[in-house]
């Protein structure tokens, strides 16, 4: 029989040739592997997040987001939108999402589709202190939604094909003889900016002419494309004469050094259409609370001026709106409430459809 000491000496395992594994050792892995996994664990562990839909250009939304994410320590899970269906495509998908909603906040580059989703049902009312200084004319009455800077719908045109005597004053001028029509451009009005310009347009001008003159643009033969930056590119390398953009497609293409001018159209007359961004809190967020500390950054006056300095936007909706760098001599907007558009935005959108679907 043995000894009662050998009976408590730790054992020697062998692995292969000679390689010997004592229960120290084993005790030393084990804790290794529970540290490890308390590690792993830890890893694990959610941050706190925001998931925002956004439809402003991603070059010009992302760096906010960023900014957001360094001063708060919360991240924010972006879902950008294609240029084509820019805006619209998120709001069908929040209205899709309406029982089971996904998206905390909705950034959009208009004002349009958000007036669509507040009549769905989509928008939580909120009252960002940041919101204070946001004049009535650029907010919900109810707080459903708070605008963020301004774009303006202007003519790009490319000056090596046309002199300053040639070029286009009035929206009108698509229809004029005088330009060719594949060589005269906009984006296709079922999306984002042009959308919101053709319902403008059909409150300003009435529903009734202004369907005559979507179906003058299309018999003419006036090219569409998909998305204000394509317009903008067509018009800088000389494929377009000139087009119809937002001041922040237009800017772009002046900053690459591009042989461009821009102009606001229906200064005479009409006005030019100046569009304002918008923020809003999705009802039912699965992080309200992450989610109103988001919309209180959006809309700080900060936050706009850096928009601005981006050339994303060109106004400041708690200033002047008519004043602006671009245009030192004024710029006479088009007088229309952003309910007005967005009540007759359903309406005009049937008669695009049914224009260009031909």
């Amino acid at each position: 029989m043995k000894h009662s000491a050998e009976l408590f000496r730790p054992k020697i395992y062998t692995r292969g040739a000679g390689s010997r594994l004592t229960l120290c050792r084993l005790v030393r892995l084990f804790l290794l592997a529970t540290l490890g996994a308390s590690l792993l664990a830890g890893c694990g562990k959610s941050r706190r997040f925001v998931v925002a839909y956004v439809s402003v250009d991603q070059i010009y939304s992302e760096p906010i987001l960023k900014a957001f994410e360094r001063d708060t320590g919360i991240e924010v899970r972006a879902v950008y939108d294609v240029e084509a269906s820019k805006t619209t495509g998120l709001a069908t998908r929040l209205i899709a999402e309406k029982e089971y909603p996904r998206a905390d906040v909705f950034w959009n580059g208009e004002f349009a589709q958000t007036l669509r989703l507040k009549e769905s049902g989509i928008l939580q009312a909120s009252s960002p202190a940041a919101a204070s200084g946001i004049p009535s004319a650029f907010k919900d009455t109810e707080g459903h939604w708070f605008g963020i800077g301004g774009r303006a719908r202007v003519f790009l045109i490319n000056r090596s094909l046309l002199r300053p005597d040639q070029y286009p004053k009035k929206l009108e001028d698509f229809l004029n003889p005088k330009y060719p029509p594949d060589r005269i451009g906009m984006s296709l009005p079922l999306f984002g900016t042009s959308a919101t310009h053709a319902a403008a347009l059909f409150a300003v001008m009435g529903p009734e002419p202004a369907t005559k003159f979507f179906s003058a643009l299309k018999d003419r033969g006036v090219r569409l494309v998909d998305g204000n930056s394509v317009v903008r590119d067509l018009v800088a390398n000389g494929r377009l004469i000139f087009g119809i953009t937002d001041t922040d497609d237009a800017l772009g293409a002046v900053e690459r050094g591009a042989p461009v001018e821009i102009v606001a159209p229906d200064q005479d007359e009409r006005g030019t259409l100046v569009v304002p961004g918008t923020a809003a809190l999705i009802r039912g967020a699965p992080h309200s609370k992450e989610a109103a500390l988001l919309m209180d950054y959006l809309l700080k006056p900060e936050t706009e001026q850096a928009l601005i300095r981006s050339g994303f936007c060109q106004w400041s909706i708690r200033g002047n709106i008519g004043s602006s760098p671009m245009f030192p001599s004024g710029l006479k907007t088009m007088t229309v409430s952003l309910s007005e558009v967005n009540n007759l935005l359903p309406q005009a959108l049937r008669q695009m459809r049914e224009i260009f679907s031909r």
